[in-house]
């Protein structure tokens, strides 16, 4: 996906440029479709839908972690923005890059990965909002508690019933954290096609050819 549409998640799409959006609008149609597909797909397919979920979101951070690494590389790069795109990239093709082979190796290897890191993963997120302010330190806050709740969720029915079920849980909620991801990407690709449907501005013009024509070319302003 490009550098370009990475931001309208979180931030105005007034700010991103006509050209910018209508490169990146229908990139965004097919990630928010697809990842709804993966999601539906994962819950109805009982004997690969771990394998298929974990797969997916391996894809995606190798290829967001790839777009990072590569957007540390341009000369216009901050040295500072440089090296955090470097670490967060690092980090993303490293934990997609072992989540695919988690999902190629069994159903029940991709099922275990789920059931452990959805609780990591909401308490992580969680954590790491709260050090924000707005809205963004409620959502954390809300996400600490859907972090406690899915935890007993998933240890309860691990040890009440057994823990194949619970993984089968885990992925059932990591479907649906997919799913209601798609609706903000879905919602941020409209209204990039709304601003990439507006007309270019027109060129400035220039002093010689606001000039031309007038006294101000035989010297009118000079004088």
């Amino acid at each position: 996906m490009a550098n370009g549409g990475t931001g309208i998640l979180t931030s105005s799409t007034d700010e991103v440029a006509p050209e910018v959006a209508r490169r990146t609008w229908p990139r965004w149609v097919v990630l928010g479709i697809v990842m709804l597909a993966v999601a539906v797909t994962a819950v109805l397919w009982d004997e690969a839908g771990a394998r298929l979920l974990l797969g997916a979101i391996g894809a995606f951070l190798v290829g967001r972690g790839a777009v990072l690494l590569r957007g540390a590389r341009t000369a216009e790069a901050p040295a500072e923005l440089a090296g955090r795109a470097r670490v967060l990239g690092t980090t993303a093709a490293v934990l997609g890059a072992g989540a695919l082979v988690v999902a190629l190796v069994s159903e029940a290897a991709a099922a275990t990965a789920l059931l452990v890191a959805v609780p990591l993963l909401l308490l992580g997120t969680g954590l790491a909002l709260l050090g924000r302010g707005g809205a963004a330190r409620r959502g954390g806050q809300a996400l600490l508690v859907w972090a406690v709740l899915v935890t007993g969720l998933l240890v309860a029915t691990g040890i009440g019933r057994d823990w194949e079920r619970a993984a089968d849980v885990a992925t059932v909620i990591a479907a649906l954290a997919v799913a209601v991801l798609a609706v903000p990407v879905l919602v941020g690709a409209s209204s990039l096609r709304v601003v990439a449907a507006r007309p270019a501005p027109a060129p400035a013009r220039t002093l010689s050819s606001a000039c031309a024509g007038c006294a101000c070319g035989a010297g009118g302003c000079g004088a």
